[in-house]
């Protein structure tokens, strides 16, 4: 396989060689369903979704899974101050997220574990672990030693004397640099039964259980939003290596989506939810807004950036209808080089979709050439690689949310590509007046044409 990927832990792209030839096991940080997300929760998906894509484009079994934590300490909050109970407020929030996942055409997941399904595996593991002198137990809460485990501090560069957990204070603990694996059970909250007396899971230990129950005690991937890094993909990695697993093999880490130079966040009330964004652009566009930065790369969040994207994508689904409506439904061909390189490249996304782009342009002077064959096959070729970004504007996902899918729309749009050809021809001729002309007749009957790099672009004006 000749994909390299960034590591967080090597803090270096590397050759990724899964563990087993064919198959690639993937751990995602999923939501902790507190609220409704935003699109600062779907990136990650987003982010990992292409990861998969291409991974199974390229011949690979991709076993998936990514968790959902529906127990924690602000659900228990929210919860409680909207006078809910916490499973039903977790319950409802967790359908906003995979509403919103399937909304934006992320692929399920082959398993969506709950923290609350998996407490089983987290009373083994937490025993594990204080056999093997790791963790302790104190009044009913239990710690993981951060002394005890010397690699401490590996992935994220942490000093050990300069660790903070950001936990509330626990008079329990031996080190304040350590970090609680289980919190005693307290009026009113939820609680499950241990050894060590009733309670619920701390968070890190959460997805260390779900991670090795369904992908083995050593996988490929461990994925999330680069906020996780510290304390909380540390505090994974130590108490699944201290007891014994090897864990995760690449650590792969999405960069935020900013807003006012600060990360979205609820507690910072800049958030910008999912079901807003679909007031300003289709689910397709916002997808593709997404994903067009570098996984690595913070997306500081703008409206006009926003528009940018969406006039971007329409260029490239203008172009695949106008094939459509003037040659043929192009199958899905062959991906351009250039774009196989930028994905295999750290899943460079920016750079695949220059090189969707660069065969639009392509196309577009095909089309304007009567070139039709050629135009087909690079309309197909836009076709596959579009499939890949989970974006292919022919797809059964998004070909009825289409600009352009109904049939009269198709009608007056053979119309007005005949208007168009005859323009490029006056243009090519240098009868500028010609051209003008023609442009002015469709202005008048409400067709707005744009000269774009990737050929005319023609909309119909809102009245």
């Amino acid at each position: 396989m000749s994909l390299r990927l960034y590591d967080t832990a090597t803090r270096s792209v590397r050759d990724f060689v899964p563990l087993r030839s064919g198959t690639v096991s993937i751990y995602l940080c999923g939501a902790t369903v507190q609220g409704v997300p935003h699109i600062g929760h779907v990136r990650s998906a987003l982010s990992f979704d292409v990861m998969r894509r291409w991974l199974r484009h390229r011949g690979a079994e991709v076993v998936f899974v990514r968790n959902v934590t529906d127990v924690d300490d602000k659900i228990l909050n929210k919860a409680n101050a909207a006078g809910r109970p916490w499973w039903e407020w977790a319950a409802t929030h967790e359908r906003a997220f995979l509403s919103a996942y399937e909304t934006l055409g992320c692929l399920p997941a082959s398993i969506e574990p709950r923290a609350t399904g998996h407490v089983t595996q987290m009373v083994d593991l937490m025993a594990r672990l204080i056999d093997r002198g790791h963790a302790y137990a104190a009044g009913g809460d239990v710690y993981f030693s951060v002394a005890s485990f010397p690699e401490y501090g590996a992935l994220s560069g942490q000093r050990m004397d300069e660790v903070q957990q950001g936990e509330t204070a626990a008079t329990g603990k031996r080190d304040p640099r350590d970090f609680t694996l289980w919190k005693a059970a307290k009026p009113g909250e939820p609680a499950w039964p241990t050894p060590w007396g009733p309670g619920r899971p701390g968070w890190h230990l959460e997805c260390s259980a779900m991670a090795t129950a369904y992908l083995g005690p050593e996988f490929d991937i461990h994925g999330g939003g680069l906020d996780l890094v510290f304390p909380h993909h540390e505090n994974e990695q130590a108490q699944s290596r201290a007891a014994g697993d090897g864990f995760a093999r690449y650590w792969v880490h999405n960069a935020w989506v900013t807003m006012g130079g600060e990360k979205m966040s609820k507690s910072l009330g800049n958030v910008v939810s999912i079901p807003a964004m679909l007031e300003l652009a289709r689910a397709q566009e916002l997808r593709y807004y997404l994903v067009s930065a570098h996984h690595r790369s913070t997306i500081e969040y703008s409206e006009a950036a926003l528009r940018e994207a969406v006039a971007a994508y329409r260029r490239i689904e203008s172009f695949v209808r106008r094939v459509v409506e003037r040659v043929g439904v192009p199958r899905p061909g062959e991906l351009a080089a250039d774009f196989a390189a930028a994905l295999d490249d750290d899943l460079g996304t920016a750079g695949a979709l220059a090189a969707v782009h660069n065969t639009v342009r392509e196309g577009n002077t095909a089309l304007d050439e009567c070139d039709r064959e050629t135009a087909l096959n690079l309309a197909g070729s836009v076709r596959a690689m579009m499939d890949v970004l989970g974006l292919d504007p022919l797809s059964a996902t998004w070909a009825e949310s289409s600009t352009v899918d109904d049939s009269s729309h198709r009608a007056l749009g053979a119309l007005v590509e005949e208007m168009l050809e005859e323009r490029q021809r006056a243009r090519k001729n240098r009868d500028y007046a010609a051209a003008d002309a023609i442009r002015n007749r469709l202005l008048v009957a409400g067709i707005a044409v744009e000269d774009t790099p990737d050929g005319p672009m023609w909309t119909i004006k809102e009245a």
